[in-house]
């Protein structure tokens, strides 16, 4: 490969968001001719049963004519998620390690209730009686 190939290939800018199994790279590349292009690469960590691992990646090119359109509808489908969804990540329920944090003060008043209730239900017993 020449070295002006090699140029062509090299990242101009870039950025990385790491997002759990999956990382998000953002790359600003350069055409043969000398203007700019993105590519977004979305790498997934997979675990083969031996404790190996290996990537799988996918990439979009985007380009600048394309980037009105694409912004617009990225963010009206966005937006329409969080409006039908909220922000709160449900598929984190469905992990095996998953803990729902709570407000303490909730847990502690509706256990202190339970143990209310339970205690009022018994009947005091005497020792004697048995």
């Amino acid at each position: 490969m020449s070295d002006n190939e090699m140029l062509d290939k090299e990242e101009i800018f870039s950025k990385v968001l790491r997002a759990g199994r999956r990382t998000y790279f953002f790359d600003v590349r350069s055409t043969k001719a000398g203007d700019y292009y993105l590519t977004i690469t979305e790498s997934k960590k997979f675990t083969n049963d031996d404790g190996s691992f290996h990537y799988k990646k996918h990439k979009i090119y985007l380009y600048k004519e394309d980037f009105a359109g694409f912004t617009e509808i990225l963010n009206e489908m966005t937006d329409f998620i969080v409006n039908e969804k909220g922000e709160e990540v449900i598929s984190e329920r469905h992990q095996r390690d998953y803990q729902k944090s709570y407000d303490h003060s909730t847990v502690s008043a509706s256990v202190n209730e339970e143990v209310t209730a339970s205690t009022e239900s018994f009947t005091d017993v005497s020792f004697d009686d048995i």
